[in-house]
Order: C-alpha cells, then structure tokens, then sequence
C-alpha cells in the first residue's frame, strides 16, 4: 500500500492508470490474493484508486498532485527507472521457470561426476552440446554435431571470437587449406582492411563488437523481402574486402522481415564462390505466430555457415549462456581464439540447461512463453488499431517486439520524449539504423516481451495515450 500511495504520489502511476488485477499481482509477488485484495479495497476507501466492474481498478482522477521537482518540474521516477518497460530484446523475467530450472539443477549437480567441477574444454561441456546438437536439429534444422559446437558467454563473445579469427586469416592468408576453407575471399585486394557487411538496421554494439577487431562494417539495404544481398551477389563488385556477412534471416531485427527464400541461396552462393562466412544471428528462432517456422538459414551449407544461438531470449539475459555451430574448419581456430582465460559459462549451469533441455522442460517453458507472447501481440496490434488507425504495426509474424510506423508528419523524437513523460521506456527505429543510412521512416520500436503479466495492461495503456 506504501509503493503504490508513493507510485501515485509522485506521478509513477498516473490518473487513470489500469493496475492489474488482484490474482495477477498476487502471483507476481508471491503473495496472497486476498492481501493484495485488501489493499486494493484500503486505497479506494481512501481515495488513492477507484473500482467498477468490467473496467477493473485504476489509479483515481482527483489522486494526490506529483510532487515538484526543483524550478517546479514535476519529479522523475524514482531512481530515474521507467515505470513501463516496453523496449526490445528482452523476454518476461518474471516467467523464467524457477522451479523447473531449480529441479534440474538438483538432477544435474547429483549425476554431475567430480571432473564436471575442474577446469573443463574450451568448446563447453560435452553434456549440454551433445543435447544442443538434438534440439537445434530438431526444432530449427541445423547441422550440428556436438564436436561442432562451441559454447560462449553470450552472443557478443562468440562475435568478438569470430571477428578474431577473420581478422587473423587475413593476416595468414594464403597459409591455409583454401580446399576447404579460402582464407582470403575471391576478388580481395591485398592491403584492403577486412570487412563483414551488417544490415542496414540493427544493434549498434554488434557492429562495435566488430570494428574493436578492425574490421569494417559496411551495410546491406532492407526492404520487405528481408536483407538486399545484391551488392554482395553482383558480378560489378559490391563492398570491396567482404569476408563475411552478419544477418538476421529468419526474424530481421529490428524491421521483422524474413529473408527470402531466393535471397537465403544468393547468399549462400556467395559465401561458396567468394570463400566468404555467414554469420547467422537465430536471436529468437523459437518464437514464430503466424506461419511455419523459418529453418536456420545453416541447414543449407553448414561449412559457409556459422550459426549463433542463445538462451537470453528464451529464458534470461543473466544466465549467458550461447552457442555457436560451427563449419569444421573453424573449430580448431575459435578455440585458440579464447586463449587461456576458459571464457565459458559456468560448467553447473551448462549442465542445468542439458538437463533441462533433455527432460522436456525447455520445450514445454516454449510452447508456454510463445503462447503468452502471442495474446500480448494481438492486444498490442488491436488496441492500436483502436486508438490509432493511422499507425501500421509490421514486424509481427514472429519474435517479441514490433515496429509501429507513425502516421505522416509525426516525429519519433517528440513520440519518445512524449513516452517518457509518462514513465515509458520504448525506442525508435532511428536508434538501430547504421551510421551511413539516411534516415528513414519514423517508427517506434515496441518490445512486448519485458512486462510482467501484470505490468503488461499499464504498460499499452500508456503507449496508446503517447501514439496520435
């Protein structure tokens, strides 16, 4: 009752905000409904919320004035947090399955053996990448057997690993088996820095993550067919020094384009003829709505292609753990790319997520989560239709996040302030776009994933109250 008095009080919650149903919280805190019944039914009786059938409880329209900050602004959020976290990238940390991942760490730490707990191999415990190698077979068509598999503190180390490697074949180009895997793509010219071509839109520290290596990161356009791989393709030349590519195919992020299918074999193509590399980012390959799900683009040739999985979508950012499937030329070379320093995840945790995956828990937490993403991406895509018609929602047949193009003549930059005026955390779309892009069109960047269950209807109240 303190956090909420205090949430209105300073304006975290404002007039006419929606709050969660009492079973919803009570869930989310791990308490009793009746307690946050009560407390409900204390703050109407005071004047803090109001309480009508079929409208559910909101925040009162005569609720206590904010306080003022200094020069009478009012005052920020506490701590300067948003109050609704509606950006991309992240899934609903509330729903990672505690007691089933708690289970299988029981199962996992008993059966462990003594030399589970030494140092272990740089490619990651043989447990976890002989179950990855089943799953990703599986559910997303990837060729990958375990020896192939590497395992990796997240998705950015295993880009940092591969921008290593590339860098050091071109340092040794012409020393290795251009047989199986050309150290120096067809039509480079020496002295030329090495490159790897990124889409048009994505995220920034991708890119820094390669140009720390010194490599160079020219762009790819995007349309509605996914990434244009004709500059790449073309016999007239394309970015000069290309030794690979890095590509969002089956879910482009941000824009939600799937590659096409005569797209997804150019490239490939042009990885076999240009002895170049894909690198593929299958960021949320599990989550797909409206269609059959989009194989991983490595099925097609896994010696051109590297595939990178992680599990920070599925279940959670904080337990970094990621994999990379590798072609069999490169294994020997990321592994002398992690040195010394047994950059792995912790070997209990690789063995509570085999353990997980193997008992069946991982694909039912799935088929849960995609379900729960689903319905939020219905409501998100009908309550604007609602409140803003002259918005067009895109990006939606799969993942956790949705692009909302702003109707003609209305700023992004203005959106976003609006946004944060009323406590909400959303990006635009100029905020992916690539250095040499010019801008494009003005569009919100919606993340539907990061909300609690019960943060989940305040959190579209207030976009809907920031769109036109």
């Amino acid at each position: 009752m303190d956090a909420l008095r205090e949430a209105v009080r300073t304006g975290r919650l404002v007039p006419g905000s929606r709050l969660p149903s009492s079973r919803t919280l009570a869930v989310d805190l791990g308490i009793a409904r009746n307690t946050v019944a009560d407390a409900y039914a204390e703050l109407v009786a005071e004047g803090w919320l109001t309480a009508r059938q079929g409208s559910g409880t909101r925040v009162a329209r005569r609720a206590a004035p904010r306080t003022r900050a200094p020069g009478g602004s009012p005052a920020r959020p506490v701590h300067g947090r948003p109050t609704h976290n509606l950006r991309p990238g992240s899934p609903d940390l509330g729903s990672f399955p505690r007691g089933e991942w708690l289970a299988a760490s029981r199962r996992a730490l008993t059966a462990a053996s003594h030399e589970a707990f030494d140092y272990g191999e740089q490619r990651g415990r043989v447990e976890l990448r002989t179950v990855l190698a089943d799953y990703l077979a599986r559910t997303r068509g990837v060729y990958a057997d375990p020896e192939r598999v590497v395992l990796c503190s997240g998705f950015v180390h295993g880009l940092t690993l591969m921008a290593q490697v590339l860098v050091a074949r071109r340092g040794s180009a012409g020393e290795g088996d251009r047989g199986r895997m050309p150290a120096r793509p067809v039509g480079r010219a020496r002295g030329v820095a090495g490159a790897v071509a990124v889409e048009s839109y994505g995220l920034d520290f991708h890119r820094g993550a390669l140009t720390a290596a010194g490599l160079r990161t020219p762009a790819l356009p995007i349309d509605q067919l996914g990434t244009d791989t004709g500059e790449l393709v073309s016999e007239r030349g394309g970015p000069r020094g290309v030794d690979a590519v890095l590509m969002t195919p089956a879910h482009q992020f941000p824009t939600g384009a799937a590659l096409h299918p005569d797209r997804r074999a150019a490239v490939v193509d042009w990885a076999r003829r240009a002895g170049g590399l894909i690198l593929e980012d299958d960021y949320d390959g599990e989550f797909r709505y409206d269609r059959q799900p989009v194989g991983a683009l490595q099925g097609l040739d896994p010696e051109r292609v590297v595939y990178m999985g992680t599990a920070s979508k599925s279940l959670a950012p904080g337990l970094r753990l990621a994999w990379m499937v590798l072609p069999e030329a490169l294994v020997g070379e990321v592994i002398r790319a992690k040195g010394d320093l047994m950059a792995v995840p912790s070997a209990m945790d690789q063995l509570t997520l085999a353990e997980f995956i193997s008992s069946g828990a991982y694909d039912r937490h799935v088929r849960s989560m995609r379900v729960r993403y689903r319905r939020r991406r219905d409501q998100l895509v009908e309550r604007i239709a609602e409140h803003s018609p002259e918005s067009r929602v895109t990006g939606i047949a799969a993942g956790l996040h949705a692009v909302v193009e702003l109707p003609p003549g209305t700023d992004e930059r203005i959106t976003i302030e609006a946004a944060a005026r009323e406590g909400l955390a959303v990006e635009g779309l100029s905020v992916y776009r690539h250095p040499s892009v010019p801008p494009g069109r003005d569009a919100l960047v919606v993340g539907y994933g990061a909300p609690t269950d019960s943060a989940w209807a305040g959190a579209l109240d207030a976009l809907c109250r920031v769109l036109p």
